[in-house]
C-alpha cells in the first residue's frame, strides 16, 4: 500500500495561488458568470453541559468551533475573490434545552441553503427530518453516531465528523499493527460511552484483535481523590496488551494512564487518542493552517475547530471547483464522484455516496505529540485505503442514499 500523501503542489501554495489554480474548475463546471455570487453559510452550535461529576481541567475556548467556521470563511473568501464569489456565515447558537428546530427555520429564512450543525446526534438526526430541512444541505460537523450514517442516514446530511466506527477501526488498525491484539475494554455509565464501547468491539471483530476483560465503571466516588488506591483494584485482569477506555465525557478515563496494575498503555477516548486534528500535528501543510488560526483566534486549533473549518471548505472548495454560486448546483457537486478536497492529513477527502460521510485519514495522538496517522500500512481495499475505516459499501444500513461507487 502506497502512503497517503498530497501532492506536493498542495503543501508549498498559498491559498490565494490555489484559488487562481482552481479557476480550471472539475466536469462540467459552469461558466464565469455562473460563478458569481453570494453564498450564505449557516452555523448551528449547541453544546450539551457536562455532567455535574466530570471536573475539565482544560475548559473549552468560548468559541470552540466557531472559530474554526470563522477562519475557514474567511479561506473561502481568499479563493472566492478570483470568481467573484463571497461568503457569509450566519452563527445561532441554541442552548443545551433550546429549540434547534427554530433555529434551523431562522437560518433556512435567512436564505441559508447549507447549515454546519455543531449538535449531539439527537439534535442533527431531529433536525435532518424537518420539512424546512428538505432543500437545505446539513453537514455534520461533530456527531460521530454511527446510527446518522446507517439506519437513521438522510439524503440531505453530509458527515463531515469521522463515525465512531472509523475512529476505532483507526485505533484498532495501529494496536494490531504493533501486535497489541489483546483489550482490555472499560466502558463508562453513559449511553454515548456504550456506543463507543460496542465500536471497538466491532472493530476487534473486524481487524483479528481479541477483548479478554470487559469491565463497566461505576464507581460514585471522587475519582480525583481515591483513583491511587481504586485504579489498581479495578484494573486486575486476565493478561492484555492495551486498556482500551470508552468515556467520552471524560468522567473518569484520564486516571487510568500509570495506575492499572500491569504495566499497559491506555488508548480510545483517552491516553492514545483516534481524532481528527491535534495542536503538534504539522505534517502535509497542516502547520501553515495551525499558524494561521493561532494568529486569528489567539489559541491552538482543537479537532472541533477542524471539523467546523472543514465543513465550511467542504462548501468553498466546491463553489470554486465547479464553479457556480447556485446551491442546487454546488449540493449536487458536493454529493458527487468529483468532489473532493484537502484537510491537511494526508491525502484529500471526499464523500462516500452510500452514507454521506467524507472518508478521510484519522490522526492518532498522545497528549503532547502525534504517534501516527490511519489508515495504517497493510490494511488494502480495492476503492481506497480510507474506506478500511467505518462501515463500508456493502455493510451499509442507509437506505435513503443512492448506492452507486465512486
Amino acid at each position: 500500500m502506497t502512503k497517503l500523501r498530497l501532492p506536493r503542489l498542495l503543501n508549498s501554495v498559498s491559498l490565494a495561488a490555489l484559488g487562481a489554480l482552481l479557476l480550471a474548475g472539475a466536469p462540467g463546471a459552469g461558466t464565469a458568470a455562473d460563478a458569481v455570487g453570494e453564498i450564505r453559510i449557516g452555523f448551528l452550535s449547541q453544546t450539551p453541559e457536562p455532567p455535574p461529576s466530570v471536573a475539565n481541567p482544560d475548559e473549552p475556548a468560548a468559541d470552540d468551533g466557531l472559530a474554526g467556521a470563522t477562519l475557514a470563511i474567511a479561506d473561502n473568501n481568499t479563493t472566492g475573490k478570483f470568481l467573484k464569489q463571497s461568503f457569509v456565515l450566519d452563527s445561532v447558537e441554541v442552548a443545551p434545552d433550546g429549540d434547534a428546530a427554530a433555529a434551523l427555520r431562522e437560518l433556512a429564512g435567512r436564505g441559508d441553503r447549507f447549515v454546519i450543525v455543531d449538535a449531539p446526534g439527537s439534535t442533527v438526526e431531529a433536525l435532518s427530518k424537518l420539512p424546512e430541512a428538505r432543500n437545505l444541505l446539513l453537514l455534520n460537523a461533530t456527531a460521530p453516531d454511527d446510527a446518522l450514517r446507517s439506519s437513521a442516514c438522510a439524503a440531505n446530511l453530509v458527515h463531515v465528523a469521522p463515525s465512531r466506527a472509523m475512529l476505532t477501526d483507526a485505533l484498532g488498525q495501529y494496536l494490531v499493527k504493533k501486535r497489541w491484539p489483546r483489550w482490555f475494554l472499560v466502558t463508562g455509565r453513559r449511553p454515548e460511552d456504550k456506543l463507543y464501547a460496542d465500536a471497538v468491539r466491532r472493530t476487534a471483530k473486524r481487524f483479528g484483535a481479541q477483548i479478554v476483560a470487559e469491565k463497566e465503571w461505576t464507581a460514585e466516588s471522587d475519582v480525583n481523590r481515591t483513583a491511587e488506591s481504586e485504579i489498581p483494584v479495578f484494573t486486575q485482569a486476565k493478561a492484555y496488551d492495551v486498556l482500551v477506555v470508552a468515556d467520552e465525557v471524560g468522567e473518569f478515563g484520564d486516571y487510568l494512564s500509570y495506575r492499572t496494575t500491569d504495566p499497559r498503555p491506555v488508548a480510545g477516548t483517552q491516553g492514545l487518542v483516534p481524532t481528527v486534528w491535534h495542536r503538534t500535528h504539522e505534517q502535509w501543510g497542516a502547520a501553515q493552517l495551525q499558524s494561521r488560526f493561532k494568529a486569528a483566534a489567539k489559541r491552538p486549533m482543537t479537532a472541533r475547530d477542524h471539523n467546523d473549518w472543514t465543513a465550511v471548505r467542504v462548501v468553498g472548495e466546491a463553489a470554486a471547483r465547479a464553479r457556480t454560486a447556485d446551491p442546487d448546483r454546488l449540493i449536487a457537486f458536493i454529493q458527487s464522484p468529483d468532489f473532493t478536497m484537502s484537510a491537511f492529513r494526508g491525502a484529500p477527502l471526499s464523500l462516500r455516496p452510500w452514507d454521506g460521510q467524507l472518508r478521510q485519514p484519522v490522526l492518532l495522538a498522545a497528549d503532547r505529540s502525534l504517534v501516527s496517522v490511519s489508515p495504517q500500512e497493510g490494511f488494502l481495499h480495492p476503492r481506497t485505503e480510507l474506506d478500511s475505516l467505518g462501515y463500508d459499501q456493502p455493510e451499509t444500513l442507509c437506505k435513503t442514499r443512492g448506492k452507486t461507487t465512486p
